[in-house]
């Protein structure tokens, strides 16, 4: 059966009654709800929004048809299941909608049930057809690897898949740690250069003379220790991608000669006298804020706009708590593998993670988990096989100054003492938000908002909620 908390459904009919008592009925089988009134409304739902897991939609609307919102929520994810809504009259093209796609159509006036019953089946097709796209991806060596059920990694999973053939640069910035090279290599294994190479280079890893040749290669003798002639990483990943790590590191001068190879589409090698032309994908990272670089004169503005035209900005761990015991689950499986344990994690250790900060993100999980595996008893790994860390799960105590001072903060002293209830709720609730919405008596929409106001997570979609 599929888990109707971490189901989102789209709801589209123009007749208000019927549209209400859909968000009440859905919300109280537990889904999150977006209800729209007409289809353009559910088309810019579709096109900005993560993939929905489900829609119902009306058939026949002022503004167009259900068949439009049916073609553009497949065209936006395959596993998106559609259940249709229509009068008797028009079961002729309920019959179409079938045809190109919609999991079943339901006559006005239904039963309550009857519909329920026909999504909870919908959202078990639609979890078939999402593992097996997993397993295609799998074969087919085209899976991103990027995990995570939180809006912020859906849709970067869907940004990806558009963008992955675009011959434009990429630029992915984000903390320390937080994974820009797995997702420079899903750009790649999603496009069609996968079948050529991935090269990658740390810009801040050599001189800028070594620099220079790494990247664009040198003749015989053109400098000192030349010995032979070397063709360069943007030839060697000629046809493929070519992955800048650490651009912010980069010297200017060196800026000014990638510019114009990114201008040119072609390379000279250090002591050569003739361009090669090469069809080269670049995704450059960096943990730096470019902008201020540019500002400051550091990083060249040109080749930040000719670098910066698809943007990806990984958020932090501490962001998405949601997606903890996940990463953590799949990073305690692989070191399993690796040192031939067998170990699992207690509930208790898992909400001792999802409470974490992780200043050093999934790259500081993982050291966590490994020595973990390496040092628990086993074969449950509990919170203090976990430790040896500064931060504990968050307590709500917090006391007053025996005299409070002169212009004493209260609105700032009672908001740190919300942030560390909202914390550890979400701990005690293994970083399941809707869990801790309901422990601390509040909405999941409240809970989610206060969140995002202390910087703990993404507020979303208010409708959505």
């Amino acid at each position: 059966m599929s888990n109707p908390s971490t189901t989102r459904i789209l709801v589209c009919d123009d007749e208000r009654g019927l549209r209400e008592m859909l968000r009440v009925l859905l919300r109280r089988a537990g889904h999150d709800v977006v209800v729209v009134e007409g289809v353009r409304q559910a088309l810019g739902r579709l096109a900005s929004d993560a993939p929905y897991d489900a829609v119902v939609t009306d058939l026949m609307m002022p503004d167009g048809t259900g068949l439009e919102v049916l073609a553009a929520a497949r065209e936006r994810s395959e596993a998106t299941q559609v259940v249709v809504i229509t009068a008797f009259a028009a079961t002729d093209r309920a019959v179409e909608a079938m045809r190109l796609g919609a999991y079943d159509f339901l006559e006005k006036p239904f039963k309550n049930d009857v519909l329920l019953a026909t999504l909870d089946k919908a959202l078990e097709k639609r979890a078939i057809v999402a593992e097996n796209r997993v397993l295609r991806d799998r074969v087919s060596g085209r899976d991103t690897g990027i995990l995570g059920l939180s809006a912020g990694m859906e849709k970067l999973r869907g940004l990806i898949a558009r963008a992955a053939d675009a011959p434009t640069s990429v630029l992915i910035t984000g903390e320390s740690g937080t994974g820009k090279e797995l997702v420079a290599r899903a750009f790649h294994t999603q496009s069609s250069r996968r079948e050529r190479g991935f090269v990658t280079i740390n810009c801040g890893a050599l001189p800028e003379q070594l620099m220079e040749s790494e990247l664009f290669g040198h003749e015989k003798g053109a400098f000192t220790g030349a010995a032979g002639r070397k063709d360069g990483l943007f030839r060697a990943a000629d046809g493929g991608t070519l992955f800048l790590d650490e651009i912010g590191e980069l010297p200017l001068p060196l800026q000014v000669k990638l510019l114009r190879a990114l201008q040119e589409r072609k390379v000279r090698a250090v002591g050569g006298e003739r361009e090669v032309p090469i069809d080269v994908r670049v995704v450059a990272a960096t943990n730096r804020e470019l902008e201020r670089e540019v500002k400051e004169g550091r990083f060249r503005e040109d080749l930040f706009y000719r670098l910066n035209v698809i943007r990806v900005e990984l958020p932090p761990l501490r962001e998405r708590p949601e997606d903890i015991a996940l990463l953590a689950q799949h990073l305690l499986e692989k070191h399993c593998a690796y040192q031939h344990r067998s170990l699992r994690f207690s509930q208790e250790s898992l909400r001792w993670l999802a409470a974490q900060p992780f200043p050093g993100n999934v790259r500081e999980l993982e050291n966590v988990v490994e020595r973990a595996v390496a040092l628990g008893a086993g074969p449950v790994i509990e919170p203090d096989d976990l430790g040896g860390r500064s931060v504990d799960v968050p307590s709500v105590s917090h006391t007053l100054p025996a005299d409070l001072p002169d212009g004493f903060d209260l609105d700032g002293h009672l908001a740190e003492i919300e942030k560390k209830v909202l914390l550890q709720a979400l701990a005690q609730c293994g970083g399941v938000r809707k869990r801790a919405a309901k422990l601390l008596g509040m909405t999941f929409r409240s809970y989610r908002y206060r969140l995002a106001k202390y910087g703990l997570g993404d507020d979303g979609d208010e409708e959505g909620d």
